[in-house]
């Protein structure tokens, strides 16, 4: 097995970022056994394809990396670097670019949603950066990918891609990629509208929890967080139409590493007068100790800036003969 999976660099990460990705990323490479291998990176060239500020990205980059470190992932068991850094990313992005296809890219959900209307004032990164994706994954000859349900489109992609490589070089060069979805918490959604994914771009800071937030803040979030007035039942299955409620059950037990089910039999008939502070109680729990870990952190940033570039040598190690193996298939001389 060999896991490989990133994350953008554009901005504060939060806990759906945390149960949906990192918390996976951790387990993971915890249960890693010997001769597997996982790979974690930070996607600072996917950011340039919309209007940023380049100390904004500089900085996030810092601070992500460090947030990563501080919720457990260890650069003896994986390999944590930031994209910029492994340029075999890049070059194998421009070969797979004369294998993907047009049409491949005019049917990706993301491009359509990101683009809206104003698809030809659209940056061409914004357009070809599901190739970038592919390359990501495929420069290292993954096997397993971590993803989301909305990622998964991508993933299917980079399938796509590395089988026409395959089969046009007629080489045996890239696996076919398997998505990983967690199961503990696939989607985590706002704390002010359940039917929207909690997102470090909304602009209420009250949507979600922030991987920085104190302790004190993170109580507020819960207490005012949106949810009905009736009791929970004893069956998560009853909670398909409470939307919010739903939400609120599933952080606890991603939290808790238990069942939804369990969960809502713990608190059958209470109301979220009791449920909120519970909640909080977990969240803060398992999350100051990340908190703390990571203002450490973020006091010596050229520690973690060093502990990036360690990771992108180990990352070019592996890259490097993948790369090389590409460009001989298509004639590129090397």
């Amino acid at each position: 097995m060999r896991i490989v999976s990133g994350i953008q660099t554009t901005g504060n990460l939060h806990l759906g970022n945390y149960l949906g990705a990192i918390k996976q990323w951790v387990a993971m490479q915890d249960a890693l056994a010997p001769g597997e291998d996982a790979f974690f990176f930070l996607a600072d060239l996917h950011a340039l394809t919309v209007t940023l500020d380049p100390k904004l990205l500089a900085d996030t980059t810092i601070e992500m990396a460090a947030t990563l470190l501080a919720a457990g992932i260890d650069q003896d068991r994986a390999v944590l670097f930031n994209q910029a850094r492994v340029p075999e990313h890049s070059e194998l992005c421009w070969i797979l670019g004369g294998t993907a296809r047009m049409g491949w890219l005019n049917r990706m959900t993301q491009w359509k949603d990101k683009a809206g209307k104003n698809r030809e004032g659209a940056s061409v990164g914004l357009f070809t950066y599901p190739v970038l994706q592919a390359a990501d994954v495929l420069v290292y000859r993954a096997t397993h990918v971590p993803v989301g349900e909305d990622q998964k489109q991508h993933l299917e992609l980079a399938r796509d891609i590395a089988t026409k490589f395959n089969t046009d070089f007629e080489v045996d060069l890239f696996p076919l990629p398997a998505p990983l979805v967690s199961q503990a918490a696939p989607r985590i959604m706002s704390l002010r509208d359940g039917t929207a994914k909690m997102s470090k771009s909304d602009p209420s800071d009250m949507s979600r929890i922030n991987l920085i937030d104190a302790d004190d803040a993170i109580a507020q979030k819960f207490r005012k967080a949106r949810t009905d007035a009736e009791p929970l039942p004893d069956s998560f299955d009853a909670l398909g139409e409470r939307v919010e409620a739903r939400n609120l059950v599933t952080v606890y037990a991603a939290l808790a590493d238990r069942s939804p089910q369990s969960v809502v039999e713990e608190f059958a008939g209470q109301g979220f007068g009791s449920f909120k502070p519970a909640l909080a109680d977990l969240a803060i729990a398992v999350l100051g100790p990340i908190r703390e870990r990571l203002v450490r952190l973020l006091d010596d940033r050229t520690m973690v800036g060093a502990e990036l570039a360690k990771g992108a040598a180990k990352a070019r190690a592996v890259a490097a003969p993948t790369l090389r193996a590409a460009q001989e298939a298509v004639g590129l001389q090397v």
